[in-house]
């Protein structure tokens, strides 16, 4: 059988209008009935919702076409991945539990039929970006994360709203004038022997090659929906 790998990443769901987002889910949920297909894997590479933080027995209304079209998937046989970005605040077990979806809170280094993956969202990955550690240290602390959590759900949430897209809204205006800073960390993951390094976060489709491997950027679904697709010894970006 020929084994297809399928990658997306920072959808941001709920960042944008009722109706924008609407039409977002709907490609979003027929994408997911395209690709459920047994032994195929799937990848999300962080930030599938613009804000997550989850409570031991509430999580946020909405969207649950797309909780069902993964729950689909998985049942049917397909892997599901997903690595913990910057606008995932907080992850407990509601994914792996409730949707048998792995969580990882970093990376990915996986070895699929001979060829050499490096996944990561990319946050954290810029050299010298001592700031954003800093934060993401404080966004990841168990203590804070527990006092955020005493908050009335109602109200947290619609603080996590706000604090995301100011924090999309900095980091946009910053990306148009930086360069993609998260190549000089994939070509060194690729000087470690790594085949593809494939990334999100930065928002910036990129395809760059260099030496025996590539770095993948793959982008936003903010600007475009579009997936990844590794099948054949081939990597490629298809909009949607």
């Amino acid at each position: 059988m020929n084994k297809k790998l399928y990658f997306i990443s920072d959808l941001h769901l709920g960042l944008q209008s009722k109706q924008e987002e609407a039409e977002k889910e709907e490609v979003l949920v027929n994408f997911l009935h395209s690709i459920n297909v047994t032994g195929n894997e799937l990848f999300i590479l962080g930030d599938l919702f613009d804000y997550w933080f989850e409570y031991n027995r509430v999580y946020q209304k909405g969207f649950f076409r797309t909780f069902t079209a993964l729950d689909d998937l998985v049942k049917n046989g397909v892997v599901v991945h997903y690595i913990i970005g910057n606008h995932d605040f907080v992850h407990k077990n509601f994914f792996e539990e409730e949707l048998n979806i792995k969580l990882y809170p970093d990376s990915i280094s996986k070895n699929i039929n001979g060829t050499n993956f490096f996944l990561a969202h990319g946050d954290g990955m810029v050299e010298n970006d001592f700031g954003y550690t800093i934060l993401k240290f404080i966004l990841r602390n168990k203590f804070l994360q527990f006092l955020y959590s005493l908050i009335h759900p109602d109200l947290a949430i619609k603080i996590a709203s706000g604090a995301s897209k100011k924090s999309r809204n900095h980091s946009a205006k910053k990306n148009k004038i930086e360069k993609d800073g998260l190549v000089d960390s994939a070509q060194k993951k690729i000087d470690e022997g790594f085949n593809y390094v494939i990334f999100g976060h930065l928002h910036k489709r990129n395809i760059h090659k260099y030496k025996n491997g590539f770095y993948i950027n793959l982008g936003s679904w903010i600007e475009k929906p579009c997936y990844g697709l590794f099948e054949n010894k081939k990597f490629e970006i298809i909009d949607l």
